[in-house]
C-alpha cells in the first residue's frame, strides 16, 4: 500500500473519526469540511486516481459508491440529498493520491460547487 495519509488511516497508523467500515471501505469525516456532512470514502486497497483504475477495480469503485449511499440512507440524507465527488489528478482538485469519494450533505449544493 502507498504512504498516503489515506494509506496510514486504513492501517490505524493516525486517528480518524470513522463513520463506516467494511471489508472494503473505510468511511470518515473529512478534517476541513465544505458541508455539514462531509465524509470521505476510500478503498482499503489503493488506487491512486480515477484514471488508474482498471475494468478488475470496477467492483470495488461501485462498493465505494454503495457504501456512500448506505452511509446516507442509514443518516437521514436521502430524502433531503446529498452530492459524492470524486476528484482526479491536480487539476481536479484532487490532493491525496488515494481515490476517495466525498459525500456531502446538510445543506443545499450549488453548481458550481461551493
Amino acid at each position: 500500500m502507498s504512504d498516503t495519509i489515506f494509506a496510514k488511516i486504513v492501517r490505524r497508523e493516525i486517528p480518524a473519526d470513522i463513520v463506516y467500515e467494511d471489508d472494503d471501505v473505510l468511511g470518515f469525516r473529512d478534517l476541513n469540511p465544505q458541508a455539514p456532512v462531509h465524509v470521505l470514502f476510500i478503498p482499503k486497497r489503493a488506487i491512486a486516481t480515477l484514471d488508474d483504475a482498471t475494468p478488475a477495480d470496477a467492483e470495488l469503485l461501485g462498493k465505494l459508491l454503495l457504501a456512500a449511499a448506505a452511509y446516507a440512507r442509514a443518516q437521514g440524507l436521502a430524502e433531503n440529498g446529498y452530492r459524492t465527488v470524486i476528484n482526479t489528478n491536480t487539476h481536479g482538485g484532487q490532493t491525496v493520491f488515494h481515490i476517495h469519494v466525498h459525500l456531502l450533505a446538510g445543506r443545499q449544493m450549488t453548481w458550481p460547487p461551493g
